[in-house]
């Protein structure tokens, strides 16, 4: 596995496991096979798991899951749920519950979950980076971020606010210029940052139902490889990225991305390679009316509705 160094010298693997989409079974995670998948990957040399409190029972699998030697093989990073944060004592009672969960002593990678600027005033106020310090100074955490979901004007004045360890952003080849984008991705790397990379994939958009535009113009490549190998491919061709998470639940796709990110290293696309990104782009933006990612972080819908099945099913509509 293609390994990138992180500033305090880790080797982490270019390719994550994101435990948000465990594979299910009757509404459940399938353990049974979601052990497996894992296993796997990390047998296969990924060595950075993602989960967060907030993604149902993932921390509790994920505990049961690295056992048996596997957790000592693996970066394990997990979020503070800021969204339940009312005091200070919440906070350390949820590291206490997701340690618990996690059935570990300490927590590799510990961020503070989906922040936007008004969330991260508040947690300041409540004296959210004092505790995280002091939970560092503990060893109950090893490492101090945050995952992002604002413009990218306040991703810069996040990055400058404190010495981050490591951020996640969302970023993928339609994503440039939408989030921190690609000057977020740049600034936070040049002050010293591990950057971590999310919604690759763009909640599944890049590599699902593909148009048949888009197939037509990846077909002019000399070079053939699938919609979703293209994707991730594209991420890892910048050098300021540590690692690409992907929240992996089918076999195939496992071992796609594995072969992918043993593959792709940074600036290693041709000139030609490029321009067939501009083209897809362009296809993507012409068609694409809901820019979603299926996240589920505007949920629940206050009426009821499933508001990214909803955006999905409008979207797969205009993507013929």
């Amino acid at each position: 596995m293609q390994m990138r160094k992180t500033k305090d010298g880790d080797e982490i693997s270019a390719l994550s496991f994101g435990a948000m989409r465990l594979p299910t079974k009757t509404g459940r995670i399938d353990k049974e096979r979601a052990k497996k998948q894992l296993h796997y990957a990390i047998d296969n040399g990924v060595n950075f798991i993602d989960t967060a409190f907030i993604y149902g029972s993932s921390e509790s699998f994920l505990g049961e899951a690295l056992k048996d030697g596997y957790r000592e093989k693996v970066k394990l990073c997990s979020k503070m749920p800021v969204m339940h944060v009312k005091t200070y004592e919440d906070m350390e009672k949820y590291l206490e519950l997701q340690l618990k969960n996690l059935q570990t002593d300490y927590i590799d990678y510990y961020l503070l979950h989906g922040i936007s600027k008004s969330g991260f005033d508040y947690l300041k106020d409540l004296g959210a980076m004092e505790f995280l310090e002091e939970a560092q100074k503990n060893g109950k955490i090893k490492h101090i971020g945050f995952s992002f979901h604002d413009n990218g004007t306040v991703f810069n004045e996040m990055i400058d606010a404190y010495d981050w360890d490591m951020v996640l952003i969302q970023y993928n080849y339609l994503d440039e210029n939408n989030q921190a984008g690609t000057d977020g991705l740049k600034y936070a790397a040049s002050k010293g940052g591990d950057v971590f990379v999310m919604e690759p994939l763009k909640g599944g958009i890049l590599a699902g139902k593909v148009p048949d535009e888009v197939n037509q113009i990846w077909d002019k490549a000399e070079v053939k490889r699938s919609p979703a190998d293209w994707a991730f491919r594209w991420i890892l061709n910048h050098p300021e990225v540590t690692s690409v998470m992907s929240g992996m639940n089918e076999e195939e796709h496992i071992r796609e991305n594995i072969k992918v990110a043993n593959e792709a290293l940074p600036g290693t696309l041709t000139e030609n390679e490029l321009e067939l990104y501009s083209e897809v782009k362009d296809v993507y933006e012409s068609l694409m009316k809901i820019d979603c990612t299926g996240c589920g972080y505007c949920m629940p819908c206050p009426r009821g509705v499933d508001i990214p099945r909803c955006f999905n099913f409008y979207n797969d509509k205009l993507m013929v």
